[in-house]
C-alpha cells in the first residue's frame, strides 16, 4: 500500500472517489435525455474558467465552476427557445471555450497553454489541498441534487410534455440540470481532465446499461463502475507516468466492453424466460 503514503495521492483519491461518484450520477440523466456530449461543450467552456483564474491569480477550480454554470445555462435557454439548435450551441461552446481559454491563458502572468494541460488531461500531482476542499462542496451538492430529485430530473428527461402536464416546474429542472452538469465537469477536471470528462458521465452509464434494468439500478451500477475505475485508474498512474484521465477512460472502455459481452447471454436467457412464461400463459388460457 505504498501509494497511500503520500499526501497528493491521499488527495487524488479521495477527488477519484468523489469523480467516480458524481460524473455517472448526472451522466444517467444526460444519457436519458440523449444529451451525452453535453459534458464536452462544458468543458471546453470551462476552459475559459480556468484560464481566467490564472489571469486573476484566483482558484481555477471556482472561476471554471463560475464560467461553466453562465455556459451551460446560455446553452440550456437557447435549446428550450428554439432560437437555435442544440447542436449549433454545442459547437459554440465547444470552439469558443476553447479558443477563448487558449487566448486569455497566455495574457497572465508568466502564463502559456502548457498551464492548461493539467486540467485538460487531469494530473494527481497538481491536487492541492484547496482542490480538494472545493471538489468535496462541488460533490456534495451534485450528489444532493441527483439523488434527492431524482424523481422529478427522471420525469423530465424521460419526457418534457408529461411531466408539463403533471405540473412539475419543467424549465427550472433543466436549468438545475444542466446547472448540475456544469459542477461535476468542475469536480472532475483535476483528476480525469476537461477533455476527457464527458467520457466518465458516459462510458460507466452505458456499461451499466448493458447489465440492468431500470433507471435505479443503471444508475446505482454507473456510480459503482465509475468510483472503481476512478479509483484503479488513480492508483495505476501513480506508477505509470501519464495523465490520470486517459488511464481512468481506458479502465472504463475496459469495463464496457466486458458488460458488452456479458451482456449477451444474459439477454438469451431473459429471451428464453420470457418464452418460457408465455407458453406458460398460453397453456393456462387453453385448459381454461
Amino acid at each position: 500500500m505504498e501509494f497511500l503514503t503520500p499526501a497528493f495521492m491521499q488527495r487524488a483519491l479521495i477527488a477519484a472517489t468523489l469523480v467516480g461518484i458524481t460524473a455517472p450520477a448526472i451522466g444517467t440523466y444526460l444519457v436519458q435525455r440523449r444529451q451525452a456530449v453535453m459534458g464536452d461543450g462544458i468543458g471546453h467552456v470551462a476552459m475559459t474558467g480556468v484560464a481566467l483564474g490564472f489571469l486573476f491569480q484566483t482558484s481555477p477550480v471556482w472561476m471554471a465552476t463560475l464560467v461553466a454554470v453562465v455556459g451551460a445555462v446560455g446553452m440550456e435557454l437557447i435549446r428550450s427557445r428554439g432560437k437555435t439548435s442544440g447542436d449549433i450551441a454545442l459547437a459554440v461552446l465547444f470552439y469558443g471555450g476553447m479558443a477563448g481559454g487558449v487566448m486569455i491563458v497566455n495574457l497572465a502572468p508568466g502564463g502559456s497553454t502548457a498551464n492548461l494541460i493539467s486540467y485538460m488531461f487531469g494530473s494527481i500531482t497538481t491536487v492541492a489541498p484547496e482542490d480538494v476542499l472545493a471538489v468535496a462542496v462541488l460533490a456534495v451538492a451534485v450528489i444532493a441534487v441527483t439523488l434527492g430529485l431524482r424523481r422529478q430530473l427522471f420525469a423530465v428527461c424521460q419526457d418534457e410534455e408529461f411531466a408539463r402536464v403533471t405540473g412539475l416546474p419543467v424549465r427550472a429542472l433543466n436549468l438545475l440540470l444542466a446547472v448540475t452538469a456544469a459542477v461535476t465537469v468542475t469536480v472532475a477536471m483535476r483528476i480525469v481532465g476537461l477533455l476527457l470528462v464527458s467520457a466518465m458521465m458516459v462510458i460507466p452509464v452505458a456499461a451499466a446499461q448493458r447489465v440492468t434494468k431500470g433507471f435505479t439500478a443503471t444508475l446505482l451500477t454507473a456510480v459503482a463502475i465509475g468510483t472503481a475505475v476512478s479509483l484503479t485508474g488513480t492508483v495505476t498512474t501513480y506508477y505509470v507516468d501519464a495523465p490520470s484521465g486517459g488511464a481512468i477512460v481506458l479502465l472504463a472502455i475496459g469495463v464496457f466492453l466486458a458488460m458488452s459481452l456479458l451482456s449477451a447471454p444474459l439477454a438469451r436467457r431473459r429471451a428464453a424466460a420470457a418464452r418460457a412464461a408465455q407458453e406458460v400463459c398460453t397453456s393456462d388460457d387453453v385448459r381454461v
